[in-house]
C-alpha cells in the first residue's frame, strides 16, 4: 500500500525546519538498539551535502551488505546492512534518501522526511526479493536503484565504496544512465565521516567500557582445560548482553616460547593447558554501533620473565606510535617512525598496519601505515595495537585512542596494560 505526504515533497531546509520543532518529532521504536539522536543525523547529512556541493555531486549511491565493514549505510540512516544482504542508499544533494532493500516484491513504502519511527531522512524504501546466492535476481536491487537515479541521467553520480558495491549494481547502473558522469566519492565521505561528533564519542567510549568488562569475565573465567572458544563465549555473551550488535573474537594460545597468530573462530578448537598463553582481541560495536577493540594476554600460570621483558618493550613501541598521533600528521610518516624504531631494536617490520581510525567500521581511514594518504585530525577513534613474533614469543597490545587538538590522545579503555595470570 502506498502513502504520500506532502512533507516528503518539501525542499530539505523546510524539511530540516520542521523536524526541529520538538513537539514534531515522531517517537522512535523502543525496537531500536540506543539509536542516534535526529540532530546527529541531520549534522551528518548537512556536512555530507556541503561536501557534494563543493565537489559538484548530484547524488551519492552507497551498497554495503554487512556491518562489520560496511557502515556507509548506517551512517546515512541509523539503519545497519547486515548478513549478506546488499541495502543501498541513493542519497541526493537536494532531496531525502531513497533505500533499496530485499523484501516483497514491487514494495513502495514512501515516508514523510520525519520517518516512521525507525527510518529518518528516507522519501521512499523500495523492495524486491534478491539475494546474492541467487544469480539470476542480481538486476532486482539494481533495477530499483536505477529507477531513483532517473532524476539524476544526465548528472553528477558520486559512488561511495565501489569495493564493497556489487560488481551487478554499478554494471547496471551505468549501462541504464550513459548520460551521467560516475566519480569515486569515496575519499570525500571517508573526510566527512572520520570526524567524531560529541555524541559519536559519547557511544565509542561506551563501547570501550564493554569491551574492558568483556574482556575481565573471560579472564575471570578462563582456566586449564577449556578451549579456547568457551573463552570467547564468555567475552561473546558479555557484549551481546551489552548491547553489542556484530565483531570478531580473535585468539590464540599455546604454551610460552611458541608463535602464536590470533584466529578467528574455526581455529578456535584448541584445549588450553597449565603455562599457556593465550591473547584474545574483542574488536566489536557497542550501543549505538560504533567499533573499538582491545587486546590483552593471560599466562595459565607463572608470567616468564622474557615475556614480561617483550611485554615492557611492546608498550615502548606503542609509545612511539602514540607521541606521533597529532593532528595533522601523515600516517605514512608516523608508520615510518614506527619501523625505524622497530627495525633498529632487531624487532620485525609490519607488513600489515600496526593502527587505524574505527567507526560504524571496523576498519576505517586513517590507517597507520605507508600507503595511506588521509592526515590524521583531531576527534579521530584510532584503535592502536602493535603486535609482532620475536624469538617465538607473539607479543602485543591494543586500546582505543581519541586524539586531541592538543597532541595527547586519549586512552578510551581502562583495564590495565600488563600482562595477566592467576597470581
Amino acid at each position: 500500500m502506498r502513502r504520500r505526504s506532502s512533507a516528503c515533497r518539501r525542499r530539505p531546509a523546510a524539511r530540516a525546519a520542521f523536524l526541529t520543532r520538538s513537539g514534531d518529532l515522531p517517537q522512535l521504536s523502543e525496537r531500536l538498539n540506543t539509536p542516534i539522536s535526529t540532530e546527529e543525523l541531520e549534522r551528518r547529512w548537512r556536512l555530507v551535502r556541503e561536501a557534494m556541493a563543493r565537489d559538484g555531486i548530484d547524488v551519492l549511491v552507497a551498497q554495503t551488505n554487512n556491518d562489520h565493514m560496511g557502515g556507509t549505510v548506517k551512517y546515512l540512516t541509523d539503519n545497519p546492512a547486515s548478513n549478506g544482504y546488499p541495502v543501498t542508499v541513493v542519497f541526493p544533494r537536494e532531496d531525502d534518501m531513497t533505500v533499496v532493500r530485499q523484501g516483497p516484491f514491487d514494495g513502495v513504502t514512501d515516508l514523510p522526511h520525519e520517518g516512521n519511527g525507525i527510518w529518518r531522512g528516507v522519501r521512499r524504501i523500495l523492495t524486491m526479493p534478491y539475494f546474492v546466492t541467487a544469480g539470476y535476481t542480481a538486476s532486482y536491487d539494481a533495477d530499483l536503484a536505477a529507477q531513483a537515479l532517473q532524476p539524476f541521467a544526465r548528472g553528477r553520480i558520486g559512488l561511495v565504496g565501489p569495493a564493497q558495491m556489487s560488481h551487478a549494481l554499478a554494471k547496471h547502473l551505468e549501462a541504464s544512465l550513459p548520460g551521467a558522469t560516475f566519480v569515486d566519492a569515496t575519499d570525500m565521505l571517508d573526510r566527512v565521516k572520520a570526524i567524531r561528533s560529541e555524541e559519536e564519542l559519547q557511544l565509542i567510549r561506551r563501547t570501550a567500557r564493554l569491551q574492558d568488562e568483556a574482556l575481565a569475565a573471560a579472564f575471570a573465567a578462563i582456566e586449564p582445560g577449556m578451549r579456547d572458544s568457551d573463552v570467547v563465549a564468555v567475552a561473546m555473551n558479555r557484549c551481546q548482553r551489552g548491547g553489542s550488535e556484530q565483531g570478531i573474537f580473535l585468539c590464540a594460545s599455546g604454551p610460552v616460547g611458541t608463535p602464536m597468530r590470533l584466529s578467528p573462530r574455526h581455529h578456535q578448537n584448541r584445549v588450553l593447558r597449565e603455562g599457556d598463553q593465550f591473547g584474545l582481541l574483542i574488536e566489536t560495536n557497542g550501543p549505538g554501533g560504533f567499533y573499538a577493540e582491545i587486546g590483552r594476554t593471560f599466562v595459565l600460570g607463572a608470567i616468564p620473565a622474557k615475556l614480561e621483558d617483550e611485554f615492557a618493550f611492546t608498550l615502548e613501541a606503542r609509545d612511539v606510535i602514540l607521541s606521533a598521533l597529532v593532528p595533522g600528521a601523515s600516517p605514512a610518516e608516523v608508520f615510518a617512525t614506527y619501523t625505524e624504531f622497530m627495525t633498529a631494536r632487531g624487532r620485525p617490520e609490519d607488513k600489515r598496519l600496526v593502527g587505524h581510525a574505527q567507526g560504524y567500521d571496523m576498519v576505517e581511514r586513517s590507517l597507520i601505515r605507508g600507503d595511506e594518504t588521509m592526515p590524521l585530525a583531531d576527534r579521530m577513534n584510532m584503535a592502536v595495537h602493535p603486535t609482532y613474533i620475536h624469538k617465538e614469543m607473539m607479543s602485543w597490545v591494543c586500546d582505543n585512542y581519541i586524539l586531541a587538538a592538543d597532541g595527547s590522545p586519549e586512552r578510551i579503555h581502562a583495564t590495565e596494560e600488563r600482562l595477566f595470570s592467576f597470581n
